[in-house]
């Protein structure tokens, strides 16, 4: 491994900006507004199945990495194409009560009425009527991990263009999706009246997220949670990555570890040469396809071995935050940039 140059050190100063009231980001609350959910006797039912199937918590052992693309054929490549190169922040939901795929223009028309009237601080609005925000929920074909997986679904907010204009396009402002990630074993126990999409991803103001989960919670009797990574899934994230195949240009790969001092908190950024994290990973991965708890460990263990040879700096006593690579970022907060 060639060697890299002084490792990059910086400063980060955590600040608190949230406000006193109002929609807050699911997951908090605040003195005036909250979303969370107030379980009920529907959903009461499907508790015991979601707690023993956690995102991003207890990795297992081993995993299966697929070798040919999990995009389907009827995949759109336009919507595919949208969420690329965004920052998504994760939120787990639990299976949504009496969800039916065949109302979703019914669902964009009633969840348009809802923005609008909270965005008018509560003001009645009447459903139906033009309200400068156009809510709408498609489906994301072809994004399956399995045949088993529910179909996922895309949520769209947009911002009607005030220009007399015929052609004038609305303009998008928020978006999510949901997605299902939780495999055959969690939607085989799921009984029938509930929609498995357990994973929700949103980009845009987090004002506009707080009012739709609110929306399809009290909707659908789900609950939603913000999602933070932990540094082991990081590492799992590191070495899966590193090993997938890349047809255009390669960027480095990123390991940003946080280091507690006082007063402010410091971080190291450890760039490797994707040709040099590629060959390391070869000579760890020992069965093509798979991936190991030990071969994760291995590869981190090797790159801590190298940077403390170069810089004397132990960085498994430090945290793991963000990895970055030719495929995605993520960051331990909960957030994940698709790139390829």
């Amino acid at each position: 491994m060639r060697r890299s140059g002084r490792p990059s050190l910086r400063r980060r100063q955590d600040m608190d900006t949230s406000d006193s009231g109002g929609v807050t980001p699911l997951g908090r609350k605040t003195a005036e507004t909250g979303i969370n959910f107030t379980s009920t006797t529907r959903f009461s039912r499907g508790l015991t199945f979601i707690r023993t199937h956690t995102l991003f918590g207890q990795s297992p052992a081993r995993r299966i990495i697929p070798q040919t693309c999990l995009l389907q054929e009827n995949a759109d490549p336009q919507k595919i194409a949208f969420l690329l190169r965004k920052q998504w922040t994760l939120y787990s939901v639990t299976p949504m009560y009496k969800f039916s795929y065949g109302n979703l223009k019914e669902y964009s028309r009633l969840l348009s009425a809802f923005v609008a009237a909270e965005k008018r601080k509560g003001l009645a609005v009447e459903v139906g009527n033009d309200l400068g925000i156009k809510v709408t929920l498609s489906t994301l074909l072809g994004l399956k991990g399995t045949d088993q997986d529910q179909v996922a679904i895309l949520v769209q907010i947009a911002s009607r263009s005030q220009l007399p204009c015929e052609n004038a396009e609305d303009k998008v402002v928020w978006s999510g999706w949901f997605c299902c990630i939780s495999g055959d074993d969690l939607l085989e126990s799921v009984p029938d009246d509930f929609t498995c999409l357990s994973l929700f991803l949103a980009n845009g103001a987090e004002s506009y997220t707080a009012i739709v989960g609110s929306w399809f919670q009290k909707t659908f009797d789900c609950y939603f949670s913000h999602l933070t990574i932990s540094p082991l899934n990081l590492a799992w994230m590191a070495a899966m990555w590193t090993g997938c195949k890349v047809d255009s240009h390669m960027a480095a790969t990123e390991l940003v570890f946080s280091v507690p001092c006082i007063p402010q908190s410091l971080d190291i950024s450890y760039a490797i040469h994707p040709e040099d994290a590629k060959a390391l990973w070869d000579t760890v991965q020992k069965t093509p396809g798979e991936v190991t708890q030990e071969e994760v460990n291995l590869f981190m263990d090797c790159l801590y071995s190298h940077f403390h040879r170069h810089f004397k700096i132990h960085l498994s006593a430090t945290r793991l935050v963000k990895v970055s690579t030719s495929i995605a970022s993520a960051h331990c907060d909960g957030n994940i940039k698709v790139l390829n």
